[in-house]
């Protein structure tokens, strides 16, 4: 039957619920999150595949923002609720929802999509490429301590989960996500839900805990937000304490913030989970190894949907020129055919600025839009990315050029999911 892909009407907002939920294996309660999400979603980003009137594939998105390296915030299309029925599958629905979601974007002026993988093959090929490192830490905090140090100035306090406790830490979070690259903005909706303060419809509804640090004159400057896990071996406490999420404006509040949990009664083990592979902790630490890393890989992913623009947004720490041709498959018409975009751009670039422009000049280097969007942020070499989709130089050394040009110093960092 023919197949139909269109933005959803709220009256329809069930079916596409169900459609996510069985997507993801996940039995929720579909009629109250419809009520519920129609409060809060945008529907002309909500697109899904309609056989005559069953839903039988979702591809949304938000509106959002990134970080890019320079600190220069974009807007981007944060992309979710990505399914297709298992009884739908190979009829090329993703790859039409996509091309429809990536024109919209485009449309909107967005000038990054980003999203998270549930399964890597997936995303390449519609141009994204994983952009930043991911890992949960894990601390044997009965098995170490903190190095001596100058006592660190201000005061850590227990908050209620109140909404005067979210807009303090949302302060906090706003300043510290404009000077780190990678991460993103967050809907208000997302703090509400963080907080424990939002209806209970997923099912999943967060309890826990809220530490502010106040700096010497009663500013808040970070928070750590935290729950436990119980446990108890021969009658002995081994409780583990999850952090959810820790940010400091300095480096003094988030080691106060640190030292804080380190010291909670009944603990025996901390993981902190969306953290950065690079994280201080362990050098804060006597012993080094009671601080371990697991659950390291991808975790933002990243597509430029106006690749000038992007390019010439952020900053570089290299100066260099080259011509690069991005080939960019953006997904599929209403046929099914393939879309292939073609972008050469001009790039010349130095620590002072860039300039990115679209040009008929023969090209340096050609490489595909998923190894772009995943050097983009600075901490994947396109080198390396390049190696998954292919690439052809046409002037020698040009991609190890290209690799130095996009690579920084500082690895970006995502803390946020979506």
């Amino acid at each position: 039957m023919p197949i139909d892909v269109r933005p959803v009407r709220a009256d329809e907002l069930v079916g596409f619920i169900d459609a996510i939920s069985t997507g993801f294996l996940d039995r929720p309660n579909v009629q109250g999150i419809a009520d519920e999400v129609v409060k809060h979603w945008d529907l002309s980003r909500a697109w899904a595949s309609f056989e005559d009137d069953r839903i039988v594939g979702t591809f949304r998105s938000w509106a959002g923002r990134l970080t890019v390296p320079g600190c220069r915030e974009l807007p981007a299309a944060a992309v979710t609720g990505v399914t297709v029925l298992p009884t739908h599958r190979r009829h090329r629905l993703l790859s039409r929802m996509a091309a429809a979601q990536h024109a919209a974007a485009r449309e909107r002026g967005e000038v990054i999509a980003m999203l998270f993988a549930s399964e890597f093959p997936i995303y390449g090929r519609f141009g994204y490429g994983p952009a930043t490192t991911s890992a949960a830490w894990n601390v044997q905090v009965r098995t170490t301590q903190f190095v001596d140090g100058p006592l660190v100035p201000g005061r850590v306090e227990i908050a209620p989960a109140s909404d005067e406790t979210v807009e303090l830490a949302r302060d906090v979070y706003e300043q510290w996500r404009l000077r780190q690259p990678g991460e993103i903005w967050r809907r208000p909706i997302t703090w509400q839900d963080d907080f424990g303060l939002s209806a209970d419809i997923w099912g999943n509804k967060w309890k826990g805990f809220v530490a502010l640090h106040r700096d010497d004159a009663g500013t808040v400057d970070g928070y750590a937000r935290y729950h436990a896990e119980d446990k108890w071996a021969d009658r002995q406490p081994q409780m583990k304490l999850v952090v959810d999420d820790l940010h400091g404006l300095t480096d003094d509040a988030e080691l106060a913030l640190w030292r804080f949990l380190f010291s909670v009664d009944l603990v025996a083990t901390i993981r902190a989970e969306r953290r950065s592979l690079a994280e201080r902790l362990p050098w804060l630490l006597t012993n080094q190894r009671a601080a371990l890393p697991d659950d390291v890989g991808d975790g933002l992913w990243v597509k430029l949907l106006d690749v000038p623009a992007a390019l010439e947004a952020r900053q570089y720490e290299r100066s260099g020129s080259l011509v690069l041709d991005v080939i960019d498959r953006d997904g599929a018409d209403a046929t099914g055919a393939p879309i292939e975009r073609r972008v050469r751009v001009a790039l010349d670039v130095s620590p002072d600025g860039a300039r990115a422009v679209a040009t008929d000049r023969s090209p340096d280097l050609t490489v595909h839009a998923g190894a772009v969007g995943a050097a983009y942020l600075g901490g994947t070499r396109l080198a390396r990315a390049a190696l998954y989709g292919g690439y052809d130089e046409h002037r020698p050394g040009a991609l190890g050029q290209a690799d130095e040009l996009f690579a920084s110093r500082d690895a970006p960092w995502c803390s946020s999911y979506f």
